[in-house]
């Protein structure tokens, strides 16, 4: 007798796969440096920095945009800009950027209101590194041909 699965199935093995091949070039240790160069540097987010949750908030927001690149690097590699690629998955892109921000207001302590424009291009920025980093490691891999 034979187990039936279903494409749904299959798919979402294959991106679990896909995700653990390129997390594995990702270490803890660069997801550290890019919190404290992003946030630990501006008078602003400096303060919010000294608590580990957030911090941990930031390591998640840059591991999903990393694979939100990742993903989407097949198009690039096959020779879409990267602004094309990145007109394609904006409304996920867009997502991180807003959840990082709202995740940083929400426990920030009340100082960030007249200058929550320049958080939120920090945000902005931290998010486009990772997103760049996970189309760069991506393309690697399809060239490779380790997808």
């Amino acid at each position: 007798m034979n187990v039936i699965t279903t494409f749904y199935e299959k798919k979402r093995e294959k991106q679990i796969k896909y995700e653990r091949s390129m997390l594995r070039d990702l270490s803890i240790k660069a997801l550290k440096e890019s919190v404290q160069m992003a946030f630990g540097s501006s008078r602003l987010t400096s303060s919010l920095m000294m608590n580990t949750g957030i911090e941990e908030g930031c390591y998640d927001v840059a591991i999903e945009a990393y694979l939100l690149g990742a993903h989407f690097s097949r198009f690039g590699y096959y020779g879409e800009s990267q602004d094309m690629v990145k007109s394609r998955c904006s409304d996920e892109y867009q997502h991180l950027v807003d959840t990082l921000y709202n995740f940083l207001l929400y426990w920030g302590d009340g100082e960030e209101g007249p200058l929550s424009e320049d958080m939120y291009y920090i945000c902005e920025q931290y998010v486009n590194r990772w997103w760049l980093e996970g189309i760069r490691n991506g393309e690697k891999k399809h060239k490779l041909r380790l997808h």
